[in-house]
């Protein structure tokens, strides 16, 4: 979600949103189906409101509701661009997105269509990030790129903790693939 705000503390910045929607585009064309798990921290984030005095889980519904502003609006960029694109929401606003519902899901991307994944889990205390992880592995996808304003994975934020420590290696853990993968 940041990321659409194009270097401003917050809110949508056109051009942000429409160099987005080209460069998803761009890998949609090679074809492949394309699924996005949308952030919302350019609109509402709970860690940066916490002197709000606004109870956890009604924060963490804003930021669900922050995250369905930014799929309509990338969506709406990528039928700019001339993509099918459908929202999928773990929240239910009929108005504006069709509900999470995994076979839904892979009907359309079986269908060529981007398919931008909001409303996080539908649950508080949640990431977006582990809505990403969710909504992957219920989508058999092979391959989960997270755009981010950090270099790499660490194991807590490092913009505010100077001891957090970046993994240079990350490996399927549980799985019959121990492979590496590089973090880059």
């Amino acid at each position: 979600g940041e990321a659409l705000a194009g270097g401003k503390q917050s809110g949508l910045s056109d051009a942000a949103l429409h160099r987005i929607a080209g460069e998803i585009m761009e890998v949609a064309r090679i074809p492949v189906q394309v699924a996005i798990t949308i952030g919302g921290g350019n609109i509402w984030r709970y860690r940066d409101m916490k002197d709000a005095a606004i109870e956890r889980t009604v924060s963490d519904a804003m930021g669900m509701l922050a995250t369905i502003m930014n799929a309509v609006a990338l969506q709406a960029a990528l039928e700019a661009e001339g993509a099918s694109c459908r929202v999928c929401s773990a929240i239910d606003v009929p108005q504006v997105a069709d509900a999470y519902i995994r076979r839904k899901a892979v009907r359309h991307l079986e269908k060529g269509r981007v398919v931008v994944c909001a409303g996080g889990t539908g649950h508080p205390y949640f990431t977006t990030d582990s809505a990403a992880a969710l909504r992957a592995l219920e989508l058999n996808c092979e391959v989960i790129l997270k755009a981010t304003n950090v270099d790499g994975v660490y194991d807590k934020d490092p913009k505010t903790s100077k001891d957090a420590k970046r993994y240079e290696t990350l490996t399927l853990q549980g799985t019959s693939d121990p492979t590496p993968r590089q973090v880059t």
